[in-house]
This record gives structure tokens, sequence and C-alpha cells, in this order.
């Protein structure tokens, strides 16, 4: 419901539904009424099952009010929308974008595991907790990042980046986990820029409802769970990034100009950019890299550490599974089985529906996100820590030399970034 709640604000998103499910602006604006009252029953809840039945009670409010198809139908854009599937791969037009708004679609050539890129881009892996920055094909900079909680994944798909912004101010979202019992804010309370509530740190970089890239993360935050659906970094790297992404943006952003706003914190300062920079969010957890086979954790529940997924990876490099030697197909039989768990170390389903042990169908991984971020708004709680490994590596002989690439100038948070050396462009306002 918080899902549905943010979506029917989005004018895109109404549009969507009067193209796809035909339902006209008096019906919308209803329909928006009654997810907003219901999300806000919802936020009040004094229990997880009361929060339960308050989700009931919505679902049931909204299909009593548009009809049973197309309740389905909207539940499946709302989850088609938050994974990033774009409206045309459902058969319906492509969104229209109004100018300036940073463009969520699929990723293209998705069929292509572990690409590198040909073009100027940003890529993140969310279960590598890594992003990389390449320029007409070439890794430029690598970077260790915190990633959203498994309740409020980290999407899959491409966007933009459109402009930088120094001391940004917060909105809190219309959602539970904001106003728990030890919140210091309030829904819609604007919090102001370099305020100790404010939890986006000194630049954050818009990239497409829910998400953003943002600073005001620890050190010890990297490499694990720390945000709400956004790429966390800590304030030293994002102002590496964003010189580096300013540059590639066709301007260029001065050591003097981010003194003056470290002094100024009170002070928001929004900088286009004059070529926007594609942002590709990926959920690989199967990377060949450097004749390497990188296994990562399935937190987000995705089913994807399957045989078939490894088969389709080794295809991608000219190799059948059986192409491995003994110890190595041991080895990474044992790999898939220890990664192929949730954060709790739970083993996670395949991606396609199997029978469980009563001989019901089990939940299908797809929409496992949505229903942790649905248990997660409900219950105002969110998985903090992994329990074990979170990647396991195996040197595969025949992949030597093959995969994506190694990372470049890794900046782990640890270290004071290396000077980034900018060409003399024209400076920005």
């Amino acid at each position: 419901m918080p899902i549905l709640d943010a979506f029917l604000a989005d004018e895109t998103f109404r549009i969507e539904l009067k193209d796809r499910l035909g339902l006209r602006g008096e019906k919308i604006d209803r329909l928006r009424a009654v997810a907003r009252e219901e999300n806000s029953l919802l936020r009040n809840a004094a229990d997880e099952s009361a929060a339960t039945a308050a989700l009931t009670r919505a679902e049931e409010r909204i299909t009593s009010f548009i009809g049973a198809p197309a309740a389905e139908q909207l539940y499946a854009l709302a989850r088609e929308r938050w994974n990033n599937a774009p409206a045309r791969a459902a058969g319906g037009r492509e969104n229209p974008t109004p100018r300036g708004t940073p463009i969520v679609t699929d990723t293209p050539g998705g069929a292509m595991p572990n690409a590198i890129p040909n073009d100027t881009r940003i890529v993140v892996n969310a279960p590598a907790y890594r992003m990389d920055i390449f320029e007409n094909g070439k890794l430029m900079k690598s970077y260790r990042i915190g990633i959203g909680y498994p309740e409020f994944p980290l999407p899959a798909g491409m966007r933009t980046a459109n402009e930088i912004i120094f001391n940004p101010t917060w909105t809190p979202p219309d959602e539970p986990w904001v106003e728990s019992p030890s919140s210091k804010v309030k829904v819609g309370q604007v919090v102001g820029a370099g305020s100790a509530l404010n939890p986006l740190g000194l630049i954050k970089i818009p990239i497409g409802s829910p998400s953003l890239i943002h600073g005001g993360k620890s050190v010890a935050q990297l490499g694990g769970f720390a945000s709400h659906g956004c790429v966390g970094l800590t304030d030293a790297q994002v102002v590496d990034l964003s010189k580096r992404l300013a540059q590639l943006g066709g301007i260029e952003i001065t050591d003097k100009q981010i003194a003056g706003y470290k002094q100024n914190r009170t002070k928001t300062k929004n900088i286009a950019l004059q070529q926007p920079i594609p942002v590709e969010l990926r959920y690989e957890t199967i990377v060949v890299e450097n004749g390497k086979l990188h296994i990562y954790r399935d937190v987000y529940e995705r089913g994807t550490n399957t045989e078939a997924n490894l088969r389709n990876v080794l295809g991608a490099y000219g190799l059948a599974l059986e192409d491995l030697s003994e110890s190595e197909r041991s080895r990474v039989g044992i790999a898939l089985d220890r990664m192929g768990r949730n954060a709790a170390g739970v083993k996670v389903p395949a991606a396609t529906s199997t029978p469980s042990a009563n001989g019901a169908a089990a939940p299908s991984p797809s929409d496992t996100p949505t229903k942790l971020r649905n248990e997660g708004s409900a219950s105002r709680k969110v998985t903090r820590r992994i329990k074990g490994e979170k990647e396991m590596a195996i040197e595969i002989a025949a992949l030597a030399g093959k995969g994506y690439s190694a990372p470049v100038g890794l900046d782990t948070g640890k270290e004071r970034p290396h000077a980034v050396t900018v060409n003399s462009r024209k400076q920005s306002n």
C-alpha cells in the first residue's frame, strides 16, 4: 500500500493507468484518495496483526471499487514500476517522461550477463555492493557501496542522472518506518539541508523514484544494507563521484565550489548536467571476473543462484558446465548452495515456482521484493545484517582473462580518495 500510494502521486503512473487499465481521471483521483486513507490507517496500526488486517481491508476496498481484474492489473503495474520493468514489455506504450526527469527503463541486452558497457555510464551491481564508472567502455573508477535493505531493495534497470544536488533537503515519505516510536521526524516534514536528522549527507544524485545515489553513510555501512532503496556512499566518496560525474556530463565542479558548499550547509545548490549519464542498476549474483567465478549471496531472495543461471553465464563465455573439471564443478556447486540463501541464511527457491514439501506452489521469487517491502512497511522492521559469507570466488581455468572488469581504484571509503583530475571546462554557476 505505501508503494501504491506513492506511485499514485506520480503523474506518469496515473497516465499509465488511463492507457492500460482504461480508468478515467475521476476514478483515478478517487483511487488515490482511497490509497492515501488506507496507507494512513496502516501507518497507525498498533502491531503486526493489525497491520496485516489493514492491508487486507485496503485490498478489499480497492477491489470493490474498480473490480478484481482491474485491481490485479493495478498491483501488477505497481510491481512492474517498482522493479523497473518497462511498460512496453507488457504491451503498453513507453511512459511519457517530463523533461529533466530521470528515465527508468529495462536493462538493454539483459540476456547477456556480466556485460561490459561500450559507452559512458554508471553500473551498480547490488549483490556485489559495487558501483563502477565507465567512460567510452573503459572502467575508470570503482566504489564500495551500501544498498537497500531487503524490505526496501535497490531496483534493477536503466535510469539516468541529470543533476547533482549539494546540501539537499529531505522530505520523509509517507511510510510507517518514518514514524516509528524512535523517529524524530514526521511524514511530509521538510528536514533542512545539513540537519543532523537529514540522512542524505552532503550530496544526492536523483536517478528516478524511489532511488537516489547519496552520501551520509559511515564506512561501516558500506558492503552491507544501508538504506530504504538507495545507493549509499560516504560524503568523501560522493564528492569524488560527483566531480567525475560532472566531467562526464559536460560541466566542471571545482574544489573551491565544493569547499563553499561545505561551509554553508544550509544552502541547497542544484547543478544540472549538460549531458545526462545513464545509470544501470543490476542484480547479478553470478559474475565472471578475470578468470574467477564470483557467486554473491542472494540477499534480495530473487532465486538467481541456480544451475540454470550458472549455465547461462558460462554460455556467454562459450563454456558448458560439463567443460569444467570435476573439482571446479564441485566447488561451484557448494558455492551455489551457500550463496543461494537470504540474509538470514534461509534457502531461497529458484526463480520459477516449484512445489513445496506439502505439494503447494512455493511463492514466486519475482514477487518477493514486493512481499518483503510490504512486510517491512507494516512491521517497521528491516533486515540490517547478513548471517554468514557474502561471496565465494572459484578460479576457473577456462575463464582465464575473461569476464567483467576487475575494480579500478576501488574506493572502500576507508582511505581518502585520490584527487580527481578534470579537464578545463565551463564552470557551473
